[in-house]
């Protein structure tokens, strides 16, 4: 039933925006523009909006959503479940799963905290 729910959400969001780039193409053009500074996309001088902009609610854009959503539920943690094989990035930035760092049949302990 999720799935099917961020199905809906996503193809929506995606009919709606591909609607707007036709309908107003210099305001969607600022707009990704502004989404795109955010994610400090336009700092790279040779990757231009033409190359990426366009792509932003085509059907790639739809699947790649949908993926990364779907995916996101499988990562979603509930009482009583097993726990999800989240990935984790180590200090050397590597990215490895959780379920990794287990040891025979040793408890995996997980300590959150901040030090100051």
């Amino acid at each position: 039933l999720q799935k099917i729910l961020i199905l809906l959400h996503v193809t929506a969001c995606v009919v709606v925006g591909k609607t707007l780039m036709i309908l107003f193409p210099n305001a969607m053009r600022r707009y990704i523009l502004k989404q795109g500074k955010r994610s400090r996309m336009n700092e790279n001088p040779k990757f231009s909006y033409e190359n990426w902009g366009p792509t932003f609610f085509s059907f790639k854009y739809l699947l790649f959503v949908l993926k990364v959503k779907w995916k996101r539920l499988e990562d979603e943690a509930h009482e009583g479940q097993p726990a999800p094989n989240t990935p984790v990035v180590t200090f050397n930035r590597e990215v490895c799963h959780l379920f990794d760092f287990m040891q025979d049949n040793r408890p995996l302990i997980l300590n959150f905290g901040s030090c100051t």
